[in-house]
């Protein structure tokens, strides 16, 4: 090839090749930094963080939940997960390895059937009195049982219902869904899960329908805020027993 022929060729742009299928293009330095950081606060919280408090992290406008999904996919199939409870953001040990923990776990109590009938009631019905709760049941809820999910931290009282006596109106917490794995109450289970899991007789009668869950902390328009009156349908004695 003559040699001004040689030089026009060297000096023609040369057009990028493609990535074979097995090579992965490595992410910039800037967005492997922002990624550590969404990692290390991660890390470092003693509690699920949400977007807006990594936020504070960055400039304004980071799109921080592409961040976060990016990292949850680095993460996926490691020992260690990064998922989404009560809408916010944490580590958590895998499920599937979740055994190799229970000498390490702290032994809980175990809940009665009168407390987790009346948990179940009040994350589906929310918010809902004590009188609901023992309409549903079909039974009378002792006090004890109330407090017993207080103490946990799994429902909390909400407000007043605007009937006589105003009695107190009970909800789900942030700390419920966390507990349970769920990212929003309406993560809970469906008439058909229910059925599969045998928890709901499949042979219903004609009509029944499962509550829509709705944990939204604003007050309804029969409920209004607490006051420093003494509760009005928790303080007596008596029902299923202690739970």
């Amino acid at each position: 090839m003559p040699e001004d022929e040689t030089e026009r060729e060297r000096s023609r742009p040369r057009l990028a090749l493609p990535l074979p299928s097995n090579v992965i293009a490595l992410q910039s330095t800037d967005r492997r930094e922002k990624l550590r950081i969404v990692e290390a606060l991660l890390f470092a919280a003693a509690e699920p963080l949400d977007e807006q408090a990594l936020a504070r992290h960055f400039m304004e406008g980071e799109d921080i939940k592409a961040l976060l999904d990016e990292l949850q996919s680095l993460y996926a199939g490691r020992g260690v997960n990064l998922v989404r409870v009560a809408g916010k953001w944490a580590f958590r040990t895998a499920e599937d390895l979740s055994f190799l923990l229970e000498k390490q776990a702290v032994e809980q109590r175990r809940l009665s059937r009168a407390a987790l009938e009346t948990l179940a009631i009040i994350a589906y019905h929310q918010p809902v009195t004590r009188a609901e709760i023992e309409e549903i049941r079909g039974v009378s809820t002792s006090k004890g049982t109330i407090d017993v999910l207080l103490e946990t931290d799994w429902i909390k009282l909400r407000g007043r219902r605007r009937a006589p006596g105003r009695p107190v109106t009970y909800g789900t917490t942030e700390a419920f869904l966390s507990h349970f794995g769920f990212d929003s109450i309406g993560d809970l289970p469906g008439l058909n899960e229910l059925k599969g899991a045998g928890l709901l007789d499949s042979n219903l009668p004609p009509g029944f329908s499962m509550p829509n869950p709705d944990d939204a902390a604003d007050l309804r328009d029969d409920e209004e805020p607490l006051d420093d009156e003494p509760l009005g349908d928790g303080d007596e004695e008596g029902g299923d027993g202690p739970a």
